[in-house]
Order: structure tokens, then sequence, then C-alpha cells
């Protein structure tokens, strides 16, 4: 709900003025808003289409390091795995902590170690780059990729051989995207904390005790969105096997890259636990890894008996199958039925809109953490007028007068509806009650009739 109120309320003022923090993701958001209206669909749909992107990108990734059997396996575990599905439905930002690495690494990979890498792929690169650096802690990963790039020999000579009108284009445009984000840093305080470190850093212990609770307890944390454990024993005993396997070549390009996100995620889950997420990725490629030391293991035992390679898929597709069938229960049940998940997830904005009568009166504290969601919801479709004061016939009034439909007058508006919230109204103002599976005592909105 505050992905969604900020993206609605993104203007070209904030450019300057504004939080830029994940400004790429709210620009999607706010196309997506403006375009099927302000509802859940509308709400989640850049997450979805961004999770449908990376998956495919996963796969491409991977298929670069790994044959495709090993690629795609390895892919359909991640992408059906508990937190990949949760974020794919989110519709907040966190996603793009995932999609960054991930497609910065795939076209990392068409350029690094080709002779004649296409400039293409170079100047997305440094586009793409430039965008990562408005997640926040992509930064370090961006720096560090700047570094890389000017230490590697090979990679020096490929940006000094660039064309040079699209490099000098390209050049300006993140020259402009990074002029801009330091006037932001230096006019709105908030930006840096949330960019480069945390709003409290004295959390840091805190937050990482909290972040090995997500990875290894089997009952989760009140204050965590994502169930636990965030990785599954199966899936963790895979990706074990899979390091163990690549010892002897452990520094090689695809190793050492797991190792490091693997340490990033961990240590920068200290300053925003939910950075734990980026921790995906690395378990990909130690579970494609994984996958790769069982099939080889296999195929060694019977180099040219082809039965036996055809029989050896059919306890791999069982165990795909206990680890994905119990993975999408833990899912689906999860965060419909345990108290903590399930109310994290709201659905106030599909009662309102199923329940609602036409011009009612929506009264919310200012200080409530919806007012914003209701205030951009208001604006976008004025089935509601949001007020934080109680409705007496002056307050109605007032509502009628600063509407933005003409039309409006004060006989239109005869219902005032509470967020659970009952007010003290004689019984006979009560016009209806909606419960709702996710409040504690079902009750969710009350509406009051004021004829």
């Amino acid at each position: 709900m505050s992905s969604a109120a900020t993206s609605y309320n993104l203007h070209f003022s904030s450019i300057t003025t504004g939080d830029l923090v994940d400004l790429p993701y709210h620009l999607v958001q706010k196309v997506s808003i403006l375009i099927f209206g302000f509802n859940a669909i509308a709400i989640k749909l850049p997450s979805i289409i961004i999770a449908i992107l990376l998956g495919l990108l996963l796969v491409l990734l991977l298929n670069r390091w790994f044959k495709n059997n090993v690629a795609l396996l390895s892919s359909i575990l991640t992408i059906l795995s508990t937190p990949f599905l949760y974020l794919a439905g989110t519709g907040t930002p966190l996603i793009m902590l995932l999609f960054w690495p991930t497609v910065l690494l795939w076209l990392g990979s068409k350029i690094q170690g080709i002779k004649k890498p296409r400039a293409i792929f170079s100047l997305i690169f440094a586009f793409l780059l430039l965008l990562s650096v408005f997640t926040p802690h992509m930064f370090y990963l961006a720096g560090f990729i700047v570094i890389y790039a000017f230490l590697k020999p090979h990679l020096r000579f490929t940006i000094k051989n660039l064309p040079r009108l699209p490099f000098i284009l390209t050049s300006l445009v993140v020259a402009a995207g990074l002029i801009l984000l330091c006037i932001n840093i230096f006019s709105n305080p908030s930006v840096p904390a949330a960019l480069f470190g945390s709003e409290h850093p004295e959390l840091f212990w805190t937050n990482l005790g909290n972040t090995f609770s997500t990875l290894f307890s089997w009952q989760g944390l009140p204050e965590s969105t994502f169930l636990a454990p965030l990785i599954s024993l199966p899936v963790a005993v895979l990706a074990f096997l899979g390091l163990l396997s690549t010892v002897h070549g452990f520094f090689a390009s695809r190793n050492a890259i797991a190792s490091y996100f693997t340490v990033f995620s961990i240590v920068f889950s200290g300053l925003n636990p939910d950075s734990i997420v980026l921790l995906i990725l690395p378990i990909a490629i130690l579970t494609a890894h994984g996958f790769r030391y069982i099939l080889d293991k296999w195929y060694n035992l019977f180099p040219t008996n082809p039965y036996a390679r055809v029989f050896g898929l059919l306890p791999l597709a069982l165990y795909l199958a206990l680890v994905l069938i119990p993975g999408l229960v833990h899912f689906i049940y999860g965060y419909h039925y345990i108290p903590s998940y399930s109310a994290s997830l709201s659905t106030d904005l599909a009662l309102i809109d199923e329940n609602l009568p036409e011009n009612t009166i929506l009264y919310l504290e200012r200080d409530a953490d919806e007012y914003d969601f209701y205030e951009a919801y208001e604006d976008r479709h004025h089935k509601i007028f949001l007020t934080s004061a109680l409705p007496t016939a002056e307050k109605r009034a007032e509502i009628v007068k600063n509407s933005l439909n003409p039309d409006f007058n004060s006989n239109n508006i005869q219902y005032f509806a509470t967020l659970g919230l009952k007010e003290d109204f004689d019984a006979e103002k009560l016009y209806r009650i909606i419960p709702s599976p996710k409040s504690d005592n079902s009750d969710r909105i009350y509406i009051y009739n004021f004829n």
C-alpha cells in the first residue's frame, strides 16, 4: 500500500525535490495504475511482469554456465520457490533487489569472455547499471562492477572501442542520472540512509539475528514477511551438495559470484532484513551445481546405456515433485492461514470496491498507515471521500464543496464508513458490517447511514 501511494504521488518535481529511491519501479507502477485504475491487479502487475522477465533471465544466465537440462531444472526450483512467488505478488520494489543483479550478470556474460562483444550489450549494460543505483544497496554492486571493468584489460578495450556516438549519448544519460541522484541526496535527508545504509544502524545485529531465524527457523518471526524457512530443506541440501562438488574449482567465476552474493545478501540484511531475498540468486547457482553433479555421477555409471539414462529421469522427476508440491502448499496455506503472515496481506481495497456504496465518506486517522494509500485511491476514483475528522453536517458540506466532481451535493453523500473502528453511534445508524478473514474479530468495515 505504501508502494502504491508513493508511485501514484510521483511527479516530475520529484526528480529534484522528492524521494528517488526505487524510482524505476515506481515509474512502472504509476503507469500501470494510470492505465488500469487503482486496484490490486494494477498495483501488483509490475512485480508480476518483472518476475516473468526475471525467470527468463535466470534460465538464460544459468544456461551460459551449465547445460540446458541443468539450467532448466535449477530455474524451475527457483521460480516456483516460496520467496520467489512472494516477490512476484507483493507489488513492491523488493523484487528489484533480485532483478538488477540477474540482468547485469547476464549482460555481463554477453560481454566478458567474447572477443568482439556487440556494442549494444555494453550500452544497455551501462544504462541498466545507472537505473540499478536507485535501488537500496545496489550502489555498492554498481561500484564493484565499475572497478572490475577498469581493472580487466579486455573490458577496458571493449569500452574504448565502442561506437563513438552511442557511447557519448549513453555517457550523457548516465551522467545526467547521477547528477539528479546527487541533487536528490543533498535535498532529501532520508535518501542517503535508504540507498547506502539504514535509518536504524543500531539494529544491525538484531536484524542479522532475525535474518538467520528466517533462514533456519521453522516458526518464523512476527515482524518478518517471509515464510520460514526461506530456503526449503531439500533445496538447501542440494545447494550444499553443489557447494561441495565445486571445492576444487571454487574460484571459478560462477562459484565466486555465488560466494560474493551470499556474503553481500547476509551483510546487508543487517541494514535491511528484506535484502536477504538476494540469497535466491546464489542458491540458484549452487542448486545448478548440485543437479550437474548428480546427473554426471549417474551418467558416468552408465556411459553407453540409453535405457539407464532415460530411467534416471524418473527419480529426478520424483525429487522435483517432492520439492515443488510441498513448497507450493507451504506458500498457499502459509500466507492464507498463519496469522503473522496473513495479516500482512491486506484485502481492504477489494472489500471497499465490492461493498462500499458510491459517494461514501471513509474515516481514517491522519497518522494511520493506510491514509496516503486511500488518499491516492480517492484522487483516482472519487468513489470515497477521505476524512480524518468525524463527519458532522459541516464536514459533509465541506467535502462536497471541495470535491473534484461538481455534480455532487449534500444529498448524494449519506454513508459513512470506518476501517476496523466501531464508532459510538446509535444502533439504528449502523447500516452494514463487512467481515474479513484477515481481521482479528472478523468485522473489518462498519458502514453507517446518515438518513
